[in-house]
């Protein structure tokens, strides 16, 4: 089953873990403030103030921390391992991000992409830190 955006019924690709100062989720044309629980699909977009912070753990267990002024989108996401549908991708518009892998890296490493405005970073190891400077 694959997760793309605009789908008719969109389903959790993950949910929030934590929140701290301003986090906003932007979803089916609607921002709503982050909370501990609230689902994650893919095509929303997360923001966070100046002041902000957001911890996201997704379906495969691939955990998500965003700092400070960081607009992330998550463009991808399907896992499906037994029919071998795994496919992470997302995009980093400003802020910060750290990644700590789950099973769509470990399973298949070149089926996760992370796009920054002036490249795209491909996981072959478990953690990354990226931030993206105006």
């Amino acid at each position: 089953m694959a997760l793309t955006a605009g789908s008719a019924m969109a389903q959790a690709a993950g949910y929030v873990k934590t929140t701290s100062g301003q986090a906003i989720i932007f979803s089916a044309g609607k921002s709503v403030p982050a909370q501990p629980g609230m689902a994650l699909a893919v095509g929303d977009v997360v923001r966070t103030g100046a002041d902000g912070s957001l911890g996201i753990t997704l379906k495969d267990n691939t955990m998500l921390s965003f700092g400070p002024s960081t607009t992330f989108t998550l463009d991808e996401f399907l896992f499906a391992p037994a029919e071998g549908g795994l496919q992470l991708g997302g995009s980093i518009a400003a802020g910060s991000l750290q990644y700590v892998s789950g099973a769509i890296a470990r399973l298949k490493p070149q089926a996760v992409r992370i796009k920054t405005p002036t490249g795209i970073i491909g996981v072959r190891g478990t953690r990354f830190v990226a931030v993206v400077q105006p």
